[in-house]
């Protein structure tokens, strides 16, 4: 399959899926948190596709693993966020923060992947060409 769009990126794809299941969430979020815990975790959300998106548009390997790697941090800044998110009397359906854990766990195995390509596609674009 030709990747010609970030938009054709499963990597891109989970991750929009995320920022939009974190939007549904902290919609029930009280107004007092507009400001705080819902907009920092809106932000980071909306981060980790952006990163990708901008990251595949800059053409090359090494801005790219760089947009990875903080969309990586991005996810991580949510992860923790959520986690804060449980401990307030904020959600009330436990179960859709476990849906959205385990996507982000399958989102932040995906983003390694994707380092570990990019990182050794960078390897090989540094190797000298050898004459035959």
């Amino acid at each position: 399959m030709s990747v010609s769009s970030y938009r054709d990126l499963k990597v891109w794809q989970v991750g929009m899926e995320i920022a939009d299941q974190i939007y549904q969430l902290t919609d029930s979020f009280p107004k007092h948190e507009i400001y705080g815990l819902s907009s920092q975790m809106q932000r980071a959300a909306v981060s980790i596709p952006s990163n990708i998106a901008e990251g595949h548009a800059r053409n090359s390997t090494k801005e790219f693993l760089h947009h990875i790697s903080i969309a990586q941090g991005s996810l991580a800044e949510l992860e923790t966020q959520l986690i804060i998110a449980t401990w307030r009397p904020y959600i009330e359906n436990k179960a859709n923060i476990e849906t959205i854990f385990q996507k982000m766990e399958e989102l932040g195995k995906m983003l390694g992947g994707l380092e570990k390509s990019l990182q050794n596609k960078l390897k090989k674009e540094k190797k000298p060409k050898t004459e035959d």
